[in-house]
């Protein structure tokens, strides 16, 4: 396959992939592509469907339109940006290199023009997925005996009880469940959470993960869950998983230099 692995190698699941578009002929010739290369299709006509396919499971990666009826692509995928990371292709006839700039620096993983070439856009599609793995659950995730979350809900079940994540909070999340185990940096996280906000500080990260250990550990102050790596970042670990690494440190989050 052009550009990549065949989607078997990403995991024993088929990618799952969205894509949204108010061009009928366009939906049904890419669709068809996409599911012969192995791939779990499904697909929109404009944004208020896709949100409600959205609304009953999460794919791996979007495929968005720009110009569409109703509601725009760029509303649509900042709309999914502020309930989950996934990741975002742009497929758009708008081919403007400043509209491709804005585009990638904001919502998108990639962009890709119309008329678009199959063997192109599909060897962008397998880019996205080998980067970013295939990692988070699509439905729940389970830490331990009181800890679950349910990241396409944005919930957490914590000891029975539900707890309601914020946009940012479920971003952060995302990131280091995708990452499972491994330590990610804060600049890396502090640029999923607030990649809109001019001046961000890391101060907003260690924040947020102290409000999470607030919602999710029994203890805040002693974590298992939400791991600090003092001088680097979080990792995010399962009680069946080793909750060692060197320079790893269980303190609250603003303790963080």
């Amino acid at each position: 396959m052009l550009g990549g692995a065949h989607p078997a190698a990403f995991g024993a699941a088929a990618p799952r992939i969205l894509i949204v578009d108010d061009d009928p002929n366009l939906l049904v010739v890419l669709a068809e592509q996409l599911r012969a290369d192995g791939y779990d299709v499904q697909t929109a006509r404009d944004g208020e469907e896709a949100l409600r396919r959205l609304r009953a499971s999460w794919p791996d990666l979007i495929v968005i339109d720009m110009l569409m009826p109703r509601m725009d692509g760029l509303t649509l995928a900042r709309e999914i940006k502020s309930n989950a990371d996934l990741p975002i292709i742009v497929l758009s006839a708008i081919d403007a290199a400043d509209s491709k700039a804005d585009l990638l620096e904001e919502v998108a993983e990639d962009y890709v023009a119309k008329p678009y070439h199959y063997p192109e856009l599909r060897a962008r599609i397998n880019r996205v997925l080998r980067r970013l793995g295939d990692k988070v659950p699509r439905q729940s995730l389970v830490l331990g005996p009181n800890l679950t979350l349910d990241l396409h809900r944005r919930e957490a079940t914590v000891a029975g009880a539900t707890v309601s994540l914020t946009p940012t909070e479920s971003r952060l999340l995302y990131a280091l469940a995708a990452n499972l185990g491994q330590t990610v940096g804060t600049e890396t996280l502090l640029a999923r959470g607030w990649a809109e906000t001019e001046d961000a500080d890391p101060s907003y990260v260690w924040v947020t993960m102290r409000r999470l250990r607030q919602k999710g550990e029994g203890d805040a102050n002693r974590p298992v869950h939400l791991i600090t790596v003092r001088g680097v970042g979080y990792r995010l670990v399962s009680l069946a998983a080793s909750a060692t690494e060197p320079g790893a440190a269980n303190g609250p989050a603003t303790a963080e230099p």
